[in-house]
C-alpha cells in the first residue's frame, strides 16, 4: 500500500484548502495563468485530449455526447477548445468566481447555447445533479484535494453520471514513486501507484489509460485515464474472492 497524502500534509485540512484558494485568487485569469506559466502547451494539450476522447467515443462501450462537466474549469479553456466541440452541453465547476466571470467572456456569445450552468464551488463541496453527465472531465485539479476528499468527490459524482458515463482524468504524475508537495499553491502531485489506489478506493476501474506526448522536457509526466464505476456484480466478485482468500488462509495447516 502507498504512503497516503493526508499524512504528509503538514497543515490542517481547512488551511490546505484556504491556502490553495488564496494562491489562485492572485493568479491572472488568462490561459497562461491557468497553466502556471506554461500557456504555450495549451494546443498540444488539447490535441492529446481530443485524440484520447475520440478513441473513447469509438470504443465498444462509448459514452453519449449530450452533456459534459468541466471540473476545476478555470476560465473555460478546456470547455472552449475541447468539450463544446464534442458535447451538446457543458457545465463548469470552479471554486474561484472571478475565473467563472472571465469564462463567460472568454467563451463568448457564440457558445451560449452550448453552456449550461456555472458552479462556483470547490470540488470537495460539489454535489452534482443525478444522472446528468455522459462525461465528467477532471484535469490538473485533483492535487488540490486531500486523499479523503478525492475519494468522496468521485463517490459523490458517480451518481451524476449516466448509465454509461465516464470520468476522464488528466493529471501530473511523479516519476520517483513519491508524493511531492507544493507549499506555494497548496497542492500535491501523486505517483501512479497512489493515484490508482485512490481510484480503486472510490470504486472505479481504469477503462483506458494513455500518456500525453510532446510536452516539454523537465515537467511532470501527464497521463489521461478513462474511468468508470465498477458494476455491482464486479464488486460482489471481488468480495467473494476476498472471502475465499480468507478461508484458504484460515485452513492452512489444519
Amino acid at each position: 500500500m502507498c504512503k497516503m497524502t493526508d499524512k504528509l500534509i503538514k497543515k490542517s485540512v481547512d488551511e490546505f484548502y484556504t491556502d490553495g484558494a488564496h494562491y489562485w485568487a492572485e493568479v491572472p485569469a488568462t490561459v497562461d495563468g491557468m497553466l502556471g506559466g506554461f500557456g504555450h502547451i495549451s494546443q498540444v494539450d488539447i490535441r492529446g485530449s481530443k485524440t484520447f476522447i475520440k478513441q473513447l467515443l469509438t470504443s465498444k462501450s462509448p459514452p453519449g455526447r449530450d452533456y459534459a462537466l468541466d471540473c476545476g474549469a478555470g476560465i473555460g479553456r478546456i470547455t472552449k477548445f475541447l468539450l463544446t466541440n464534442v458535447f451538446n452541453k457543458v457545465d463548469l465547476v470552479e471554486q474561484n468566481p472571478l475565473f467563472l466571470d472571465q469564462a463567460k467572456k472568454y467563451l463568448g456569445t457564440q457558445l451560449d447555447l452550448k453552456i449550461g450552468k456555472y458552479y462556483a464551488v470547490g470540488l470537495q463541496n460539489f454535489d452534482p445533479e443525478p444522472c446528468k453527465y455522459d462525461v465528467i472531465w477532471i484535469q490538473w485539479v485533483l492535487g488540490h484535494l486531500t486523499d479523503e476528499d478525492f475519494i468522496k468527490f468521485f463517490q459523490k459524482c458517480q451518481k451524476g453520471l449516466k448509465d454509461n458515463g465516464y470520468f476522464i482524468v488528466k493529471e501530473n504524475i511523479t516519476s520517483n514513486n513519491e508524493i511531492e508537495m507544493d507549499e506555494q499553491d497548496s497542492s500535491v502531485t501523486r505517483p501512479m501507484l497512489l493515484l490508482k489506489e485512490l481510484f480503486k478506493k472510490a470504486n472505479l476501474e481504469v477503462f483506458r489509460q494513455e500518456k500525453q506526448t510532446n510536452f516539454p522536457k523537465g515537467i511532470y509526466s501527464v497521463y489521461m485515464f478513462a474511468l468508470r464505476p465498477k458494476k455491482s456484480q464486479e464488486i460482489d466478485d471481488l468480495s467473494d474472492t476476498k472471502v475465499l482468500e480468507t478461508e484458504l488462509k484460515n485452513n492452512v495447516g489444519t
